[in-house]
């Protein structure tokens, strides 16, 4: 089977691999969708935390079930599914919690192992979850919402709060939707124009800031001086994940969803006058992922617009560069099999 390997930064290669074979517990599925995330343009890069080369991207994928053995979900072959990529242990104190998500051992596909960007992989049985009525292009990026969906429940965003999300890229659109229909007041910063109309005009969102743009006095204006009751930070920039401390109310929740390879500092005695809860938000639960499932069906999450860019699994290496140019408006790539 072919599959595509990032052999290391900024170099992709068409191989050919064996073809994988189900374990038990396993599902042998043939991939319909990739999404691309910002993970994979860290990944690209060279600077993902935890990665190593030569690596198989692809952690947003939708699959067709091959074989498939008999199983309580009502799974069967043919069928197309949305595929969690977290792999974890079970058994560690984050899993005894529930907190599969925080895993001591979490593995991830298209991260810590090879992942969704070949033609065929497996998967265990218990990591598909059905998804009637969606798209197979809808079904790959229901991950990248789970995570916007996931930092919204770590806010806890209320009604008639105002919650601050800056970067309105993928992981920040999912998690503005979220909050908007979680009933909270919804701010949307980026420095990107076209982004930001795409959350007031598309998404709905209340307000929109420019980044560049005196965002503290924005701020301060839209709020009537309290700033912000929650702030998300999405924008995998240290710098903006430094400056939103001071955005932050008093009594107010900070979130920061963005990962990278950096320390991050802030002034104590700015924090602390604020008693401010600080939080972090990692990747997604299946729980989260099954409701942007209902989300969707529902149609409560725009995918439409969403999905900006496409390309066959051929064109992939071909095209990918330009995925990474902000001039081309890439909000979301979806790769075709």
């Amino acid at each position: 089977m072919k599959a595509i390997v990032c052999k290391e930064p900024n170099q992709f290669e068409m191989r050919e691999a064996a073809m994988p074979e189900p374990k038990d517990g396993e599902v042998l599925l043939k991939m319909k969708r990739i999404g691309i995330c910002g993970t994979d343009l860290h990944a690209y890069h060279g600077d993902q935390p935890y990665f190593t080369y030569p690596r198989r991207l692809g952690h947003e994928v939708s699959g067709e079930i091959v074989e498939i053995g008999a199983n309580d979900a009502g799974l069967k072959s043919g069928e197309s599914v949305v595929i969690m990529p977290y792999l974890s242990c079970g058994t560690c104190i984050a899993c005894r919690k529930g907190l599969t998500n925080a895993c001591t051992s979490l593995s991830i596909i298209g991260v810590h192992q090879d992942g969704g960007m070949a033609e065929y992989i497996t998967m265990p049985e218990s990591h598909l979850i059905k998804a009637e009525g969606l798209k197979e292009e809808q079904m790959a990026i229901v991950e990248c919402l789970a995570i916007g969906a996931h930092a919204t429940r770590r806010a806890n965003a209320q009604p008639g709060q105002k919650v601050l999300v800056i970067g309105a890229g993928p992981i920040g659109i999912g998690a503005m939707q979220f909050i908007r229909n979680a009933g909270a007041e919804v701010i949307a910063m980026d420095i990107n124009e076209d982004r930001l109309a795409y959350c007031r005009d598309v998404i709905g969102v209340n307000h929109i800031v420019n980044g560049l743009e005196n965002p503290t006095e924005q701020l301060g204006e839209i709020t009537g001086g309290d700033f912000p009751d929650t702030v998300l930070e999405a924008t995998g920039s240290p710098k903006s994940m430094e400056t939103a401390f001071q955005y932050v109310s008093h009594g107010g929740t900070y979130v920061l969803v963005s990962l990278v390879k950096a320390d991050i500092a802030f002034s104590d005695p700015e924090f602390h006058k604020r008693e401010m809860n600080l939080l972090s938000s990692r990747n997604a639960t299946k729980e989260d992922l099954e409701h942007v499932v209902k989300a969707m069906q529902a149609g409560e999450v725009e995918t439409e617009q969403f999905i900006t860019h496409r390309a066959g699994f051929d064109e992939m290496i071909g095209v990918f560069d330009s995925w990474l140019d902000p001039a081309n408006g890439v909000i979301k790539a979806v790769v075709e099999l």
